[in-house]
């Protein structure tokens, strides 16, 4: 799975994927797409770590490419954006907030709503060129009978867009769903838009235009982190208790950058699994829904061909009590078949022969 971040210019954008990604970015053309992976952090590997001090410790990780900032009229800058939009599976839009004389505004205003709309715009518009050459290619067809359902659907989506309506937004049947997932399109993506905003009004919690932006985000069912780059740089060079203090001086309960990898990976539709051990502790990323057999191939495809039985436990009740015997005494170790379906939090051990 894929996280795109994107944005227009001078937003911040490249600096959230430096922070998500825990390096600082090797590659200056602002041209090329940057791409790493990002630690997904998890205060339930910590405590397993800490109870079984293992040689390693391995978060869950999800791919991160910050995508080439879109400047609207630039058409090779637009073409690389739109390409690599297609491929992510997930969007984060970084949207300027902060007003800051050394960085030039991008469009000489400061204007989240506007600049939210304007990049939504492109992603409609290439939708809809996807779309209007499809059904030009469909009505050219000697064929275009096998092809009506198709067809249908997809004036129904044209008129979506053309009314400024992503296609996350059309209610479509099992059939029409099928159909949808055969193409790449953009406004079908999940979006989390991120606010970059000053380090004052971040510890204020008030800006000029958070109303407005927070209107405008519930009305298009967008969901909203604010974080200051700036802070969370600051974050990112501290550990452990000096950290903790920093955060409670500006009032801050968590970091935006742990808000921010947390959200996506769930809206992304991920869920963690944890195998444990004094070797290691890991994290399983596997999509929500997926069968125990099927997740055992996570770890390794003999695994997943030999499967016999998972052996699960819930983490809560490992940390409720402390131990893996005490969870047994209680009886709340289980056995489960191939088919049983995997849960976030699951601590698992699977029992396989080949």
């Amino acid at each position: 799975m894929q996280l795109g971040i994107i944005g227009l210019p001078l937003v911040g954008k490249t600096t959230v994927f430096e922070l998500l990604t825990e390096s600082p970015n090797r590659n200056n053309n602002t041209a090329r797409a940057n791409l790493g992976m990002a630690k997904i952090p998890d205060s339930r590997i910590d405590y397993l770590s800490g109870l079984y001090k293992p040689k390693k410790t391995t978060y869950a990780q999800l791919e991160v490419v910050d995508i080439p900032g879109l400047a609207p009229g630039a058409e090779k800058t637009a073409g690389v954006f739109l390409d690599t939009v297609r491929r992510a599976d997930a969007l984060l839009h970084v949207v300027r907030v902060f007003t800051d004389e050394t960085v030039p505004d991008f469009d000489n205003d400061i204007d989240p709503v506007k600049d939210i709309e304007t990049i939504n715009y492109e992603l409609l518009l290439a939708d809809l060129d996807l779309i209007e050459k499809r059904i030009e290619r469909i009505s050219s067809n000697k064929k275009k009978n096998n092809f009506l359902d198709e067809l249908a659907l997809l004036d129904r989506l044209k008129e979506a867009l053309e009314n400024e309506i992503p296609l996350s937004a059309v209610e479509l049947n099992a059939a029409e769903e099928e159909i949808l997932n055969t193409y790449q399109f953009l406004t079908t993506k999940p979006v989390l838009v991120c606010l970059n905003i000053s380090e004052d009004d971040l510890i204020k919690k008030e800006y000029r235009q958070r109303e407005a932006v927070m209107q405008f985000a519930a009305q298009h069912n967008l969901p909203v982190v604010e974080i200051s780059a700036g802070i969370e740089r600051d974050l990112a060079e501290l550990d452990g208790e000096e950290k903790e203090a920093f955060m409670q001086e500006l009032g801050i309960e968590e970091s935006g950058i742990v808000k921010i990898s947390q959200s996506m990976y769930h809206r992304l539709g991920l869920i963690s699994f944890f195998t444990v051990g004094e070797d290691e502790v890991k994290a399983w990323t596997v999509e929500e829904g997926t069968a125990a057999r099927k997740a055992a191939g996570k770890i390794h495809s003999d695994i997943e061909r030999g499967f016999i039985r998972a052996e699960v436990v819930e983490y809560e009740d490992l940390k409720n009590l402390g131990s893996m015997n005490a969870v047994k005494e209680k009886g709340l170790f289980r056995l489960e078949g191939k088919e049983y379906v995997v849960k976030d939090g699951n601590i698992v051990h699977f029992r396989f022969n080949i």
